[in-house]
């Protein structure tokens, strides 16, 4: 018998068949655009999404009996504003997470509700990368748009409504639209009347184990799958990929190196940073919420470096038959800590931890005509590290025990990479015998929903394992702390120049 994990990330759909023991049994992936029509605006088509996950579901199930999976999750790129008419029909495309357009309308935010209200209900500061924020663009932009809208979702949740039928979320999600009441684990009253959203627009709320519906009959059709599979409430990537990583618990926290970079703890009460530096959600768990920090720009600045300055070794790459990155990874061995004195700022989407600055770009300090590529590519290394320090630094700030960290995405193929970040964590690093991240996590929630387990604990032990560990080098972490330190003043110093530039720019 199976369990199946969607993961609908930023760059591809990921499905993966696993049995009960968490081992993956098959996996198919399927690659889709990103659509930036203007300077930090991002946005992608829900139909992509679906299709993609038809095309890999199909492959996925071909060599079994689909009535042997006994659930799915779902798991999917968070904050997305999916908007449907009456007639189901998609209004728009889908205003993604890394969008930054609605810095007007998170400053609106404050003066509707309040910044101290809106971090008491929605346990966050107002954000531009979040879906209240993207309604409000909506509606004061696109009015028509809005004025024909009958549903509001979530990416994973529109492919929920395509495979089920059913118009539903989870709270680990709903928690980054900052629509709801992370604390009570429900939708805002006072949120919702504040932004004139009517609830019946919004979809019923369920905890991440719950069964949210079942496969329907026309999408069996299309996907492979049995009709009748139960599909639980699953969970944001984040939420999703922690639990893939067995981070159920204090003292264990994670570091995805995805698109973005999210470091995350376990917190068994709604933990608020009254600063609003990092993000408070409720865990895939009931009961449970989590503390997490997000950089934007993690593994997007190291595939934007390769694919601007590195065509040479992609082609190489592709002749022997190795990944880029880790030909990327080869040259930058050769230089020292520090990268021989450059800094890199990876605000190339503007940020979230700690700046939540739109605005803010990336910036190589310190480049000077002894610098080459390899300098470079070793800065971008260590500039997400010392971006992805931010957020540990806030976490234990506020009182979360991280005894070691477990490092999964793509990024976490580099040894380099994560011998730099345990360098600057001065944390032991740990990685997983099979790094499926968020669609294992998905996977075992839906195993937890239909009974395979009792409980994501449980699920947790029986699938997620460790296979080897990475300690911090004293010398190379004395050395990355005047680094840091100087990277967290240049922020500070730009800041303000930052803002002259996007007013520049709004001129041109």
């Amino acid at each position: 018998m199976y369990l199946l994990g969607i993961d609908i990330g930023t760059s591809a759909t990921k499905t993966v068949l696993f049995d009960h023991s968490g081992k993956p049994v098959s996996s198919a992936s399927a690659e889709y655009p990103l659509y930036q029509p203007k300077n930090g605006w991002a946005e992608q088509e829900p139909a992509d999404w679906w299709d993609a996950v038809c095309e890999t579901a199909k492959k996925v199930v071909s060599g079994i009996d689909p009535k042997e999976i006994d659930g799915i999750g779902l798991s999917g790129q968070m904050h997305g504003l999916v908007l449907l008419d009456q007639e189901d029909r998609v209004l728009r495309r889908s205003i993604i997470w890394c969008d930054q357009r609605t810095g007007a309308q998170a400053e609106k935010l404050n003066e509707l509700i309040g910044e101290k209200g809106l971090i008491e209900i929605t346990a966050n500061p107002a954000l531009t990368g979040f879906t209240a924020a993207k309604i409000l663009w909506v509606k004061e932009n696109e009015p028509q748009v809005w004025a024909k809208t009958a549903k509001i979702m979530l990416p994973k949740d529109y492919i929920r409504y395509m495979l089920t039928g059913e118009f539903a979320t989870e709270v680990s999600d709903a928690g980054g639209m900052q629509l709801l009441d992370v604390p009570k684990r429900r939708w805002s009253e006072k949120m919702l009347k504040a932004l004139e959203i009517d609830e019946k627009k919004l979809p019923k709320v369920f905890e991440s184990i719950e069964i949210s519906g079942k496969v329907c009959k026309k999408a069996a059709e299309r996907t492979g799958l049995a009709a009748g599979t139960p599909v639980a409430g699953g969970s944001g990537d984040q939420a999703a990929g922690a639990i893939g990583s067995g981070i159920v618990k204090s003292g264990a926290a994670s570091c995805a190196l995805g698109s973005s970079g999210v470091v995350f703890a376990v917190a068994d009460k709604p933990l608020i940073d009254p600063k609003g530096r990092i993000h408070t959600l409720c865990h895939a768990i009931p009961d449970t919420w989590h503390v997490m920090g997000v950089a934007q720009a993690s593994g997007l600045s190291l595939k934007w470096l390769r694919d601007n300055f590195f065509e040479d070794v992609s082609a190489t790459a592709g002749l022997m038959k190795v990944d880029p990155y880790y030909l990327m990874d080869k040259m930058a061995e050769k230089v020292p800590v520090g990268a021989d004195g450059l800094i890199y700022l990876p605000y190339l989407m503007g940020e979230r931890t700690p700046h939540r600055d739109p605005d803010c770009r990336g910036v190589f300090f310190g480049l000077s005509a002894a610098h080459g590529r390899t300098e470079m590519i070793r800065a971008v290394l260590e500039g997400v590290a010392f971006s992805l320090c931010d957020s540990l630094s806030i976490i234990r700030e506020l009182g979360v025990r991280v005894d070691f960290v477990r490092v999964a995405g793509g990024g976490a193929k580099s040894a380099l990479w994560k011998q730099i970040i345990a360098d600057c964590f001065d944390c032991e690093l740990r990685t997983l015998a099979t790094d499926e991240g968020p669609a294992l996590g998905v996977a075992l929630l839906a195993g937890v929903g239909s009974g395979v387990y009792n409980s994501v604990p449980e699920a947790c032990e029986a699938a997620v394992h460790d296979c080897a560990s990475i300690l911090p080098n004293p010398e190379n972490t004395s050395k990355y702390r005047s680094f840091y330190e100087l990277y967290q003043r240049l922020y500070r110093s730009l800041e303000r120049d930052y803002k002259a530039l996007a007013e520049l720019r709004g001129r041109s």
